[in-house]
């Protein structure tokens, strides 16, 4: 191997993580599908409940609206206790 082959495999291995995706990116994505998705939950619930409201909606489905919004919601609570423990733990770590 010559030093121009070397210095050019050693070029190319610095700027390949330029050139990769950048996972942050993957994860603001994935955090923006969840939000939306629990957004579209809620509101499925609210209008399920409206719709119940004035006789539209079968009750057997506002059952089931509420229970899934229910679920979502003490989903994002978990979720926002275990983000909490987690920043507190960080917190007490020595310095």
């Amino acid at each position: 191997m010559d030093v121009k082959t070397l210095f050019a495999s050693q070029q190319y291995a610095a700027l390949k993580p330029a050139t990769e995706p950048d996972p942050r990116a993957a994860i603001a994505e994935s955090f923006s599908k969840i939000t939306e998705d629990f957004a579209q939950t809620l509101t499925g619930a609210e209008k399920a409940a409206m719709g119940s409201m004035y006789g539209d909606v079968d009750p057997h489905a506002l059952v089931e609206a509420l229970s899934q919004s229910q679920l979502a919601v003490e989903t994002a609570v978990s979720v926002r206790n275990r983000v909490v423990e987690a920043y507190q733990e960080i917190l007490r770590m020595p310095v």
